[in-house]
């Protein structure tokens, strides 16, 4: 079986209706975590310790999502193999 990391992070956004950091230098990275049910109670416990903060917003990524080793490497990924 494959893991299914999840990466949960967050921070101030320029405007809460849409998903643009105020400044990227300040994400918050709170961590990776092996499953979604681990990633979203740490996602859950920073939304609620930033509810007053209505510029503030955090993410959980799918890691998993964005490399499947069973599937052929994609145009981008061949381009570090270059000579």
């Amino acid at each position: 079986m494959s893991q299914r990391l999840h990466l949960v992070f967050g921070g101030e956004l320029i405007d809460p209706a849409r998903s643009e950091f105020k400044d990227v230098n300040n994400i918050h990275v709170v961590g990776i975590f092996p499953d979604y049910a681990s990633a979203h109670a740490a996602w859950k416990a920073e939304a609620q310790r930033t509810v007053d903060s209505a510029h503030t917003r955090y993410f959980i990524a799918h890691l998993h999502r964005l490399r499947d080793e069973e599937r052929e490497a994609s145009p981008t990924e061949a381009l570090g193999s270059r000579a």
